[in-house]
């Protein structure tokens, strides 16, 4: 066996078929050129959106996980994929406005102590 034929085994899986690597997913990209996501973001998908261009197949996947809400962090695990390729697969698919994002509530949307309060209170009397 020559030397590249070793170096072409390192590309095929015999289950999977070829592999790969992340950043060819992303065209190199390491940031997503739209959004930011939070390992808690939820994302869905849109149901009316059809894509103008095709998808890779990890783009499509992700569109059918998100029928229903799903984290970052989910779809990461559910993929297998590292999470900052996954940031950027979102990034393309919420730029062709395929998904959309609902974002965690920052420490300003919290609640007050004081409402938090009276709800403990409330809940004591019941």
């Amino acid at each position: 066996m020559s030397t590249n034929d070793s170096a072409d085994e390192a590309w095929y899986d015999d289950d999977a078929g070829p592999v790969a690597r992340p950043y060819t997913m992303t065209g190199g990209r390491t940031a997503p050129e739209r959004g930011q996501f939070d390992l808690i973001s939820l994302v869905v998908a849109r149901r009316a959106a059809t894509p103008r261009t095709p998808l890779f197949p990890e783009q499509a996947r992700i569109v059918e996980l998100c029928h229903h809400p799903v984290s970052v962090a989910e779809v990461g695990a559910e993929l297998d994929l590292p999470l900052g390729t996954v940031r950027v697969l979102l990034g393309d698919l919420l730029a062709a406005g395929l998904i959309e994002t609902h974002e965690p509530p920052t420490l300003s949307e919290l609640p007050s102590a004081e409402l938090l309060e009276s709800i403990l209170v409330g809940l004591r009397a019941l």
